[in-house]
């Protein structure tokens, strides 16, 4: 299981892939944007994502009189204000390339789609509004690029429609949980959610898309095996916006991004003994020693045999029940290994 966004691998073998969301935190000014995208790549971001908005294609006048939870006025009217046009996103996008770094997008319509297609975007992003939009999804695995789709908001029964659209379509993809509350309560974070959609989706990559106030939330979801993890970025905490106060800053992102390495170092997807560690198990073992002198003739019991480190010797634990009830050979000193040549 793998995927490339641009030239970066994502797998369940290589560190965790930080995605640094600058979504709508520009307040749709392109110059913020840069700078946001600037200080983001000067804090170590490889992947930057943004937010294609087009109000007018992806919401409908009853938009107008809907006021999300972390914002004071309607969402059609956030969106539109907070939104780049074709221009400035294209602006956004060079600016970036031109650092080297990836840019990525989310759609939110049919016309955003196009948009990004004419843009040439390496991946889509698709958010957890559009994770049952079956449609919307449909048309984006139409242009063959990697998908990482969010799963807020939706049970495993429409999770799995959505699956088998993208498997159908043969592109790569990955799943993100998440929870759309902004920001999230600890104990609404639900991350072993993580676990849960592995065990479903045992043949997907899985990863998180966070909206705590902290990247404790993500370094968790780092640590249960996320292939990626996506957290909304801001210059400061102290900015007002409708995602800062779910966003990190960058040092947060240099932390993050920190510990995303040293996690996978600590992590390892199999039980077994290391070339190093097999020479601490050399003292760390047990050998069947003598307990007392063993004189010639004397059957070994649990009075005269016991367990002694280190190992080396011929008989370990395994071996001890069977040594009980056999006949020394020869006299046996007190304390020392037991070996084949001194019994019958």
């Amino acid at each position: 299981m793998k995927l490339k966004i641009g030239n970066i691998d994502v797998s369940n073998t290589t560190p965790t892939r930080i995605i640094c969301e600058i979504g709508i935190n520009h307040n749709g000014n392109i110059d913020k944007a840069i700078a946001l995208a600037d200080k983001a790549i000067n804090s170590g971001a490889e992947i930057l994502k943004h937010q294609t908005h087009i109000a007018h294609e992806e919401m409908s006048e009853e938009a107008k009189k809907i006021v999300p939870v972390n914002a004071d006025e309607s969402i059609f009217n956030l969106i539109h204000k907070c939104s780049l046009n074709e221009k400035n996103e294209i602006k956004l996008q060079k600016y970036i390339i031109s650092k080297k770094k990836i840019f990525i997008s989310t759609p939110f319509s049919f016309a955003a789609v196009d948009r990004l297609v004419r843009m040439k975007v390496p991946a889509f992003k698709v958010g957890s509004g559009e994770c049952n939009n079956y449609p919307l999804l449909k048309y984006i695995t139409k242009f063959k690029k990697p998908i990482i789709m969010s799963t807020g908001m939706n049970l495993l029964k429409n999770i799995r429609k959505s699956v088998n659209i993208l498997k159908k379509a043969k592109v790569p993809f990955a799943l993100l949980h998440c929870t759309n509350i902004y920001p999230t309560p600890r104990k609404l974070i639900k991350i072993d959610t993580i676990t849960e959609l592995k065990k479903n989706f045992p043949d997907v990559l899985i990863g998180y898309s966070d909206h705590h106030n902290t990247i404790n939330a993500c370094l968790s979801a780092i640590s249960l095996g996320a292939c990626l993890v996506e957290k909304h970025f801001v210059l400061s905490k102290k900015n007002k916006g409708p995602d800062v106060s779910s966003s990190m800053d960058p040092k947060d992102l240099e932390k993050l991004l920190e510990m995303s390495k040293i996690i996978h170092d600590f992590r390892g997807v199999k039980k077994e003994i290391s070339k190093i560690e097999k020479k601490t198990s050399k003292f760390a073992f047990a050998s069947v020693v003598t307990k007392q002198r063993i004189e010639k003739n004397e059957l070994f019991s649990s009075k005269n045999i016991t367990l002694k480190r280190p190992s080396g010797g011929e008989f370990g634990p395994q071996q001890l029940r069977m040594l009980l009830g056999k006949k020394a050979k020869v006299n046996i000193k007190k304390n020392i290994q037991i070996k084949s040549k001194m019994f019958k």
